[in-house]
């Protein structure tokens, strides 16, 4: 099956093509990464996307599913790839698999138990994921937003799983255990999206929403909707 990977949570983003394996395993093969200007999703994305099928000599007919990054991060951004990701799917009546970067952190930690994933939010604050991993599958506890100072208060002396390099000292600093990681792979967005798929829990565009976590960000998208 052919997957239609793309994260536009960040300052930079991703699109891809994966190839998932047909005989129902989790094996996961990359075709193709482009990268994604910030500030210029809206411009890019389409286009990219088309770039891509046509290097990798597909249509858009040929894409099976998408995976899609929700979250947290950039309303901006996260708004407009996941306008693209839902009007593609409504055309071409394919499932879709969001995946939080919090979840893929704590994924990525190779830990078991319950793992504390931690990204920089701006403006002084962190979003924070717990999660139960059993197995390389991971149980949702929550997700929220916490000034610095709020996580370092409230978390546990165990270790902690961030791609932030700033992030880890000031745990450290804190006495907190640290498990230092690479930032998220394309490779790892994909694998847990197909992980998704296969376990039932796609969703349709009208189901698929942001993950934007911050407060304020869901109180202007509750006002001007």
């Amino acid at each position: 099956m052919i997957l239609l990977v793309t994260d536009t949570s960040g300052k930079s983003g991703t699109v891809a093509l994966a190839r998932a394996a047909a005989n129902n395993s989790s094996n996961i093969e990359v075709l193709e990464v482009a990268s994604l200007s910030g500030g210029a999703f809206s411009a890019q994305l389409v286009p990219q996307i088309a770039a891509l099928l046509a290097r990798q000599e597909l249509t858009k007919f040929d894409i099976g599913a998408f995976i899609v990054v929700a979250g947290p991060g950039s309303f901006t951004g996260l708004r407009v790839g996941l306008a693209a990701i839902k009007a593609l799917a409504e055309i071409l009546k394919k499932p879709i698999a969001a995946v939080s970067l919090l979840e893929a952190l704590a994924l990525s930690s190779g830990g078991e138990g319950r793992i504390v994933s931690v990204l920089d939010a701006g403006r002084g604050e962190v979003y924070v994921g717990q999660y139960d991993i059993t197995n390389q599958s991971a149980a949702f506890l929550d997700e929220k937003l916490l000034s610095r100072d709020a996580f370092l208060n409230s978390a546990d002396p165990r270790a902690v799983a961030t791609a932030d390099q700033a992030l880890a000292d000031l745990a450290r600093s804190a006495g907190i255990s640290v498990c230092p990681l690479e930032p998220v792979t394309v490779e790892a967005i994909a694998g847990l999206g197909w992980k998704k798929l296969q376990a039932g829990k796609s969703l349709s565009p009208e189901q698929l929403e942001a993950n934007y976590i911050r407060r304020d960000t869901e109180i202007f998208t509750k006002t001007s909707s």
